[in-house]
């Protein structure tokens, strides 16, 4: 077995049951990659199990089995430091940390930015046909669900530039599901105001849900050539939770049980 903290990926959740698919295609992917880690998934909302559900249950278990204290990874799923991140996700670990003292969690750091994203985003890309470097000149719009954080929003403006240099794509204009602006459908028709010939939409998304279906229906609108699908069980993506988890394991030995400000 490896000896590593058990990795306890925490989704948002959602209504729309093809986010919890996603999720677990995901996990499952992890544990392909890493036979005999850990993988257990908890959700803020909607789905089951709630993470102070599952954490209660790690612990349990590690009471029952008399191994002493569990080492935990808490990995969030999200691919900007905005509220959840900074807020509630804290939160519900501190108070955790607290209940629990069997568990000694550990907090990774969120998914992005990372070059392993935008190696995911251009996979998804060339399985809707495009790839950098095509001859046919090409715009992106690489599109999020959005935040009101001024952080993520520049996460992702920075993103969008990085990409550009390294990809070569005509333009990468940043857009917004939620919460900031361009929308979707803005940014499309940006670059085609611009003599762009053809405008491919990147969801920078992890799983289908409201606001991806809103990043769909602006693309559409605005008639993009292409739309990608969403990030969901990349197998760049399952690399980037294994090293996110790795990075955290390695940093627990330089801080205390309850080291959650990662």
């Amino acid at each position: 077995m490896d000896p590593r903290p058990t990795l306890v990926v925490i989704a948002h959740g959602s209504r729309d049951p093809r986010h919890a698919a996603t999720v677990s295609a995901l996990c499952a992917r992890v544990r392909a990659l890493r036979p005999g880690l850990r993988v257990e998934v908890g959700y803020l909302d909607f789905n089951a199990p709630r993470v102070p559900r599952l954490l209660e249950r790690l612990s349990a278990e590690a009471a029952a089995c008399g191994q002493g204290v569990r080492e935990v990874v808490a990995l969030p799923l999200l691919l900007t430091r905005a509220f959840h991140a900074k807020s509630d996700i804290p939160a519900v670990l501190r108070e955790a940390a607290v209940r629990l003292p069997l568990l000694s969690i550990r907090r990774a750091a969120v998914l992005g930015p990372s070059p392993l994203l935008t190696a995911a985003l251009e996979r998804r890309l060339a399985q809707a046909g495009v790839r950098p470097g095509d001859p046919r000149p090409t715009g992106v719009v690489l599109a999020s669900a959005g935040s009101s954080d001024p952080e993520a929003g520049a996460v992702l403006a920075e993103t969008a530039r990085e990409w550009r240099r390294t990809a070569g794509w005509c333009a990468v204009r940043p857009a917004f599901a939620s919460a900031s602006l361009p929308r979707t459908a803005d940014a499309v028709r940006e670059l085609r105001a611009e003599g762009i010939e053809r405008v491919a939409v990147a969801p920078y998304v992890i799983a289908p849900g409201f606001l991806p279906d809103r990043i769909a229906a602006g693309a559409r609108e605005a008639g993009a050539d292409v739309l990608a699908p969403v990030l969901g069980d990349a197998p760049e993506m399952a690399r980037l939770l294994l090293r996110r988890h790795d990075d955290a394991a390695a940093d627990r030995a330089r801080g205390d049980r309850t080291a959650l400000s990662a």
